[in-house]
C-alpha cells in the first residue's frame, strides 16, 4: 500500500450535508433568498467564495455571504455531522500501516474543530485546510502545502475524496485519486473527472487502500486489467 493516504473530509469522512445546507439557507436567507435544495447542494464540494460567485455580481456581496454562512456553521453547522459508519475503523487500521492526512477546501480551522469533535484527529499525521483570508483555498493548494510540509513524495502517495475537486485537485499535484461513490458527487461525476479507481462504500474503500500497489502502477495510473473502478 502506499505509504501517505490524503482524504476529503466532507462526503469522505463525514456526512456534512445538513450543517453545511443549514449554513447555506442561514447565508441565502439574508438576502431574502432561498434557493432550491439543488442550487444548495451544489455548494457542496468547492471552495465557498468561487461558489457563491457564481450567484452574486458583486464581490462585496460575495463577502457578506461568505460571513453570513460561518456565522451559522462555526457556531452549529459544523457540528451538524456525522461520521460515515465504518470509517473510524478503517482509519485506525490504515494509520498502522500508512500516514494518514487530511487535505480539505473547508478552512482548517473549521476542519481541526470536526476533527477533534468526532475523535479523528488521532489517527492523522497532519489535518490541512484552506485559509479563512489567504491565498490557500482549493484542494490543489492544499495538497501542495500538505506535501511540502511533510516531504511526502506524489509517487508514494494517494488521495481519497469525493468530487471531481478532489480528483482535479490531486492530478494537479500529481497523486491519483481514488473516488467515494457514497459520498456527494457519485460515481458519473469521479469517472468523468478521471479518477483512477472509484469504490462504493468504506469496505471497498479499506481494501483498494490496503491493496494499493495491486491497483495503481508506478506512475499512479489504474493498472490495465484491473477491476478496481467497481470494487
Amino acid at each position: 500500500m502506499r505509504r501517505h493516504i490524503f482524504f476529503d473530509l466532507d462526503g469522505t469522512l463525514t456526512d456534512s450535508a445538513p450543517g453545511i445546507l443549514n449554513s447555506l439557507r442561514h447565508a441565502f436567507a439574508g438576502f431574502g433568498l432561498a434557493p432550491s435544495e439543488a442550487v444548495l447542494r451544489s455548494y457542496i464540494g468547492p471552495p465557498l467564495r468561487e461558489s457563491f460567485a457564481r450567484h452574486f455580481s458583486s464581490a462585496a456581496d460575495v463577502e457578506r455571504a461568505v460571513s453570513l454562512y460561518r456565522a451559522y456553521f462555526s457556531e452549529r453547522g459544523l457540528f451538524e455531522n456525522a461520521v460515515y459508519p465504518g470509517i473510524s475503523g478503517m482509519l485506525g487500521r490504515l494509520a498502522v500501516q500508512a500516514r494518514l492526512y487530511l487535505a480539505t477546501s473547508k478552512p482548517e480551522v473549521f476542519a481541526l474543530r470536526i476533527m477533534d469533535y468526532f475523535g479523528l484527529s488521532p489517527f492523522f499525521t497532519g489535518i490541512y485546510g484552506a485559509e479563512l483570508n489567504g491565498p490557500r483555498h482549493d484542494k490543489a493548494d492544499v495538497l501542495r502545502y500538505a506535501l511540502s510540509r511533510h516531504a511526502v513524495a506524489p509517487a508514494d502517495a494517494v488521495m481519497t475524496g469525493d468530487r471531481r475537486y478532489d480528483v482535479e485537485g490531486a492530478h494537479a499535484v500529481g497523486l491519483p485519486c481514488v473516488g467515494v461513490a457514497y459520498g456527494y458527487g457519485g460515481r458519473d461525476e469521479l469517472e468523468a473527472a478521471g479518477a483512477e479507481a472509484v469504490v462504493d462504500d468504506v469496505p471497498s474503500l479499506e481494501r483498494l487502500l490496503c491493496a494499493g500497489e495491486c491497483a495503481f502502477n508506478e506512475t499512479g495510473r489504474k493498472v490495465p486489467g484491473e477491476s478496481v473502478t467497481r470494487v
